[in-house]
């Protein structure tokens, strides 16, 4: 079986800066960068993907100097000009639920709608490694075969990139994993795709720590000397499996699994064991957390291992760009009700 050939534009970055007025002046206000793409928006009758190209708002900076003064509202208008003209028939931009003053102006000043929302799940990566799942089987595919898979089962989710196999073929991707139950046999991706097991999950890992760094400011002494110790004891006896806290009081880095999913009755368990491979990874590659994004009703979400206090709920805002739309069976994307599962592209994250 061959991957099909892509036959959409790639991707195209853009970035938009304004600049403080007055004469001579070079001072940056604030900056805006934005990305077109083509994603899956839904579905025909027949079940085919409806494949859409869609502005993404990456990133949306003012000086605090220049707050309330309009300058956020130039920027969003500018970015989006540069999406019509790229072809983009809607924009879509994602904040923390609880960011007020993002959410004030998109959905208010800038007459985008509240689209999605969903969860940042993070856990720490312990000192100690994870034990393997004796009930699980973890097969290590090649890109073509991710494409492969990822193509057959996120063919009608949203957001899914036309672009997967640049995903998958980039530096940043370490790999992609499928679990499936224990003794079961591995004959090949078309063999799988021909006919799947009752229950099977699958993930992509993607490298963030050569990307960018995080690092948690303001934390009480108290606060980083407790977590200091569990990390004392962690090393000092790691066969007690003692949930240490990694130093995130420091710049560190992480792991980001994307492409999770699956299917069956033991789906959530299968994506644990994939959750604790992936840490294991993340531990040998020096990160401090592995996170994920999913919808609020993926099937899978019972198997993440996560700290709520480590994580966060999004809102994805969308405003609709063009006057018609791409196809019929799909209308106005903004109020389409949402799926059970959503696509991040790690590139973005």
């Amino acid at each position: 079986m061959d991957c099909p050939k892509r036959m959409f534009e790639p991707r195209r970055y853009g970035k938009v800066a304004e600049t403080a007025t007055g004469p001579n002046s070079t001072e940056i206000a604030g900056l805006v960068r934005g990305c077109v793409k083509t994603v899956v928006s839904g579905t025909t009758h027949a079940k085919d993907p409806i494949y859409t190209k869609v502005g993404y708002v990456l990133g949306l900076r003012v000086s605090p100097r220049h707050r309330r003064k309009g300058v956020g509202k130039k920027l969003v208008d500018r970015i989006e000009e540069w999406f019509r003209q790229t072809g983009a028939e809607y924009a879509y931009m994602a904040t923390e639920q609880d960011n007020e003053a993002s959410v004030r102006l998109f959905t208010g000043r800038c007459s985008y709608a509240k689209f999605r929302t969903p969860s940042v799940l993070v856990h720490p990566v312990f000192g100690h490694a994870l034990r393997p799942s004796r009930r699980a089987a973890i097969v290590w595919l090649e890109p073509r075969e991710a494409e492969l898979l990822y193509r057959w089962h996120f063919a009608g989710v949203e957001f899914f990139p036309a672009d997967i196999d640049a995903v998958l073929s980039n530096d940043l991707s370490l790999g992609t994993f499928l679990a499936v139950p224990a003794g079961a046999r591995w004959e090949g991706v078309e063999a799988f795709l021909a006919a799947p097991p009752p229950s099977w999950a699958v993930l992509s890992v993607w490298n963030c720590m050569d990307a960018f760094r995080l690092e948690v400011r303001g934390a009480p002494r108290l606060m980083r000397a407790a977590a200091g110790a569990t990390r004392l004891v962690d090393r000092a006896a790691p066969w007690l499996g003692i949930p240490s806290i990694p130093n995130l009081f420091a710049p560190f880095g992480l792991y980001f699994l994307y492409g999770l999913g699956g299917a069956g009755a033991d789906a959530p368990r299968l994506a644990r064991a994939l959750c604790r491979h992936a840490h294991n990874m993340a531990r040998d590659g020096g990160c401090g957390v592995v996170a994920t994004e999913v919808s609020a009703c993926e099937p899978v979400r019972a198997g993440v291992p996560h700290w709520a206090r480590l994580g966060a709920e999004d809102l994805w805002c969308i405003k609709r760009l063009a006057d018609g739309y791409s196809a019929g069976p799909l209308g106005d994307w903004t109020k389409a009700p949402a799926g059970h599962s959503i696509f991040i592209d790690p590139r973005e994250f």
